[in-house]
């Protein structure tokens, strides 16, 4: 459908050059025909806020919070801080992430020149009204959809909304459309589309709500919660039905030993340590003007295998440079070559892309006075100048300023193989004969000169960021709206080879080949936004994990659809808002480092998911052969957590920031269980078996029931603290000194009384901890024999010490 009749068809009127009257204005805002900008930056504050606090972990231990409050034990009830931690890490770094992307879209937003009643005025993009003419000039973006009314050398970047870099050409009754920009000229259009009806509006509707991240690290210890949430009701009755029925135990006591069985069973400080890694992640992140719009992405970065890189915008900047001049003919005065193009630049008021990029590359050449110049005009495709000293010269497209066959045309031909731009100088003998002449091509008054090749400027950081992810095995493809030999010419340069694919030759999605050769090729040409959508869909079908980069409107639908977006922070709001990773200098090399900050936190909480997995693991048994035997329950949940401070909590937070450089890898849960299960199922049983052998009964005094309470506890730690030097290897001065803390700390809650009272410990009979360090050191040993046979099955080096790593 052609623009001019989508507007007819949609208000019946055609806006004359004066616009529209404020009659008409209010008729149009009266009947809701006003355009309320599309404006979405990820998820809501209310979506944040619900999914940060209704987790299954703050369920868990919201439930248990009530039961302990219940029975007016406070100190008990400390394990439900994590509830507050867990909910606000999230919430403040997602919150923060959000701000940034408004202000951002806030700052981008221009103001539109809307011509009503004959006169021009600036308003807000949210107060045009259908069918409102919109007067545009060089870097006016455009808001709306529309068709050009007058067009004096309009030239229009469609790269957000195509991917094709060069500036299309609009004449009058052409169609325009939101997301794009004016780079050379001037007119008007008609607004014909506004609001969610405009062509951005529709891309970005299409692309649906901002969609969660897969996370395995998340999923895997939602995977082991669903196991533990099973676990904790049957459990929780048999502790409870235990301690009262069949140890006569007091109610209230009953109900803490049930907790105190329950509250280790759930790994809660996994949860936290992985939201305290992923904030760290994002907070060193955010120094390298890295955003992270929801902490999981980072850990998808991690895992990304394949990225799929943008060319304009992400491997080349959106302007061209000067990449040669080669002369023609005889002609090899280089330096009168030089002063002439910089001289036409001069002259030039209204630089475009193109002249700019010429200006740049003769810079520090003395130009010459010009007398008279005749500007670029998009139907000529050529302009001219009159120099006081060098003449009159000419610069247009070969094509245009010499005759098919002309010998000067075969010179060209190289060039554009390999995708550059070229314009031909040439002399002429006077600049008002070639004006008047009704055909420039064959004008015998030009003589061609030289070539003045143009080329996309790329990145300096590109060709380097690519041979990060060669060197660690991350293919890269490059998917452009661009001409394919153009994005062939700029993927070689930097080093990428492979096959150059044109997307108009790829058959359809649904067709089994298209599987094949989006895989097999290596650069895609002119690929429409949903064909990116496609090829995204058809690499994860192949068992990729795809990172897709992007900055324009194009780009949305493969943006969202990818397993990580990764957003230009002077893209359009549509990407950055879909997108869970915005760069905000734009430079396509710090991705690099978002990779390596995903694979430190995701190396480090799998390796403190040892440490609160084993924790999970030995209270199930505990809990299990407690209420199954009908024995008191060993301990109070204040010494559950007690045992958490120095073998769990404090060194896991200190190990998830180490640095850690491994890989990511499949199969978290397996490969945690390999130490946590057997380490888990030891400490258990040795806990259970010593505290059956020391337990005096209920009707003994309290002194004794507290201290073979206090020397079970004392088997518990020594061995959890060995499965913390387990852990913690391979061994460096800081690992070995936080071993030795946590040890040393727990000797001091031991010794010193009011402390150890406050704690309802009681270490007062010596030989009765001797006996519980040995059974302990015995416990030890069998983990670290189980620790050598797990990474010998594995085939990893078993590695005690890194000194100097």
């Amino acid at each position: 459908m052609e623009p001019a009749a989508t507007a007819v068809a949609t208000t019946g009127h055609t806006t004359g050059p004066e616009g529209l009257d404020s009659a008409t204005v209010r008729e149009r805002v009266e009947s809701g025909q006003v355009n309320h900008a599309v404006r979405r930056t990820g998820r809501s504050v209310a979506d944040i806020v619900r999914s940060n606090v209704f987790t299954r972990i703050n369920a868990i231990l919201g439930v248990l919070l009530v039961i302990v409050l219940s029975t007016g034990s406070i100190i008990n009830a400390a394990f439900g801080l994590l509830i507050v931690a867990n909910s606000a890490i999230g919430i403040i770094q997602e919150l923060r992430a959000k701000r940034t992307l408004d202000r951002l879209t806030i700052l981008g937003e221009s103001k539109p020149r809307v011509i009503r009643d004959g006169r021009a005025t600036e308003i807000v993009r949210d107060e045009i009204v259908l069918d409102d003419l919109i007067d545009i000039g060089p870097g006016d973006q455009i808001v709306v959809d529309g068709y050009v009314r007058s067009a004096d050398g309009l030239e229009v970047d469609e790269s957000m909304l195509t991917g094709e870099s060069d500036a299309v050409v609009k004449r009058d009754g052409d169609e325009i459309r939101s997301g794009s920009y004016v780079t050379a000229g001037s007119g008007t259009f008609q607004a014909t589309a506004i609001g969610e009806d405009s062509y951005q509006a529709r891309l970005i509707a299409e692309a649906g709500r901002f969609t969660l991240t897969d996370s395995q690290l998340l999923d895997g210890i939602n995977q082991i919660l669903r196991i533990i949430t099973w676990l904790l009701i049957p459990t929780g009755v048999l502790t409870v039905w235990t301690q009262l029925g069949r140890t006569g135990a007091p109610w209230k006591e009953a109900v803490l030993s049930m907790v105190a069985a329950l509250v280790p069973m759930v790994p809660e400080g996994l949860v936290l340590m992985t939201s305290i890694a992923f904030a760290v992640g994002v907070v060193r992140l955010g120094k390298r003007k890295a955003l992270i719009n929801e902490l999981p992405a980072i850990e998808g970065l991690a895992r990304v295998d394949l990225v799929c890189a943008d060319k304009t915008g992400t491997l080349t900047e959106n302007r061209m440079e000067l990449d040669e001049i080669a002369p023609v003919g005889d002609h090899d005065d280089a330096e009168l070559v030089r002063r002439v193009l910089a001289s036409i630049a001069a002259a030039d008021g209204h630089q475009n892309d193109t002249m700019q990029a010429i200006s740049d590359g003769v810079a520090g050449t003395e130009p010459d006075e010009v007398t008279s110049t005749v500007s670029f005009d998009s139907a000529r495709k050529w302009s001219g100048a009159s120099t006081a000293e060098l003449g009159d010269w000419v610069l247009g497209a070969p094509d245009v300023l010499v005759a098919d066959g002309d010998s000067a045309l075969t010179a060209v031909e190289p060039y554009i193989d390999r995708g550059l731009r070229v314009l031909m100088l040439c002399r002429a003998t006077a600049l008002g004969e070639v004006s008047a002449s009704p055909a420039a091509p064959g004008c015998a008054s030009l003589t061609p000169c030289a070539l003045v090749v143009l080329r996309q400027k790329i990145r300096e950081d590109a060709e380097e960021t690519l041979g990060y992810f060669a060197r660690e095995g991350v293919e890269v493809k490059v998917i452009s709206g661009d001409n394919a030999v153009s994005v062939g010419a700029v993927a070689a340069s930097l080093g990428l080879g492979g096959k150059v694919v044109d997307a108009r030759e790829l058959p359809a999605a649904d067709d089994p080949d298209f599987v094949r050769q989006v895989t097999e090729g290596t650069v895609f040409g002119r690929v429409t936004p949903e064909q990116k959508r496609d090829m995204v869909g058809a690499l994860q079908a192949a068992g990729h994990t795809v990172a897709m980069t992007g900055d324009g409107v194009n780009d949305v639908l493969a943006l969202k659809d990818a397993s990580i977006g990764v957003a230009m922070g002077s893209g359009s709001p549509a990407t950055r808002s879909v997108a869970q990773v915005v760069l905000l200098d734009n430079r396509f090399a710090t991705l690099p480092h978002v990779v390596a900050e995903g694979r430190r936190v995701i190396g480090n909480i799998e390796r403190v998911a040892n440490l609160f997995l084993t924790k999970t693991i030995y209270s199930v048994v505990l809990a299990l052969v407690v209420g199954l035997f009908g024995i008191t329950f060993p301990f109070q949940p204040i010494h559950v957590t007690m045992i958490g401070w120095f073998t769990i909590g404090i060194p896991a937070f200190i190990l998830s920031l180490a640095p850690n450089h491994e890989r990511a890898r499949p199969g978290f849960v397996p490969r945690v269980l390999r130490l946590a299960l057997p380490s888990g199922l030891l400490i258990g049983v040795f806990t259970v078996v010593f505290w059956i052998l020391v337990n005096p009964g209920t009707h003994a005094p309290d002194t004794a029931i507290r201290q073979a309470g206090t020397a079970t506890l004392t088997v518990t730690l020594v061995m959890a603290l060995w499965v913390l030097a387990v852990v913690a290897r391979p061994y460096q001065w800081w690992r070995i000194a936080l071993i030795v803390s946590g040890a040393v700390a727990y000797v001091v809650i031991f010794s010193v009384q009011p402390l150890a009272r406050l704690l309802f410990l009681d270490a007062s009979d010596p030989g009765l901890l001797v006996r519980a360090l040995i059974v302990g050191g015995i416990g030890a040993a069998l983990i670290e024999a189980s620790w050598w046979i797990g990474q010998k099955r594995s085939g990893r080096p078993a590695r005690v010490f890194a000194f100097g790593a």
